[in-house]
């Protein structure tokens, strides 16, 4: 038997202001309010599946996601397009195949929200 499991347990994303990014992916992720920092670089977002680790100890702009390294779910497309734009969340593609776009959080790490 294999020691390591084929499970992504969390995702670490780089970011400047523990404080600020844990707002802004709680309120762009409909999340209630969470002050808890973790050794004073660390938020857990609480996230259905695979985990996401926001981490100001690690942010250098060279360590930012320049491309997506996962994706969010939608079930609807364009609603998710409608509402991101409705956060004045920064989008730098189109729609692309019906099916997935591309967004940046305020610390520039290159996101993605995709239809399954």
């Amino acid at each position: 038997m294999n020691p390591i499991l084929n499970q992504i347990g969390t995702v670490f994303i780089p970011v400047r202001d523990i404080e600020k990014a844990m707002k802004w992916y709680r309120d762009i992720l409909n999340l209630p309010e969470d002050q808890e920092i973790l050794f004073g670089h660390l938020h857990i977002l609480p996230m259905n599946g695979t985990g996401i680790v926001l981490d100001s100890k690690i942010y250098a702009e060279e360590n930012t996601f320049k491309t997506p390294a996962f994706h969010f779910n939608t079930s609807n497309i364009q609603e998710a397009y409608t509402y991101m734009l409705s956060k004045n969340v920064k989008i730098t593609s189109t729609i692309e195949h019906e099916k997935w776009f591309n967004f940046e959080d305020p610390d520039g790490n290159m996101l993605m929200v995709c239809q399954c």
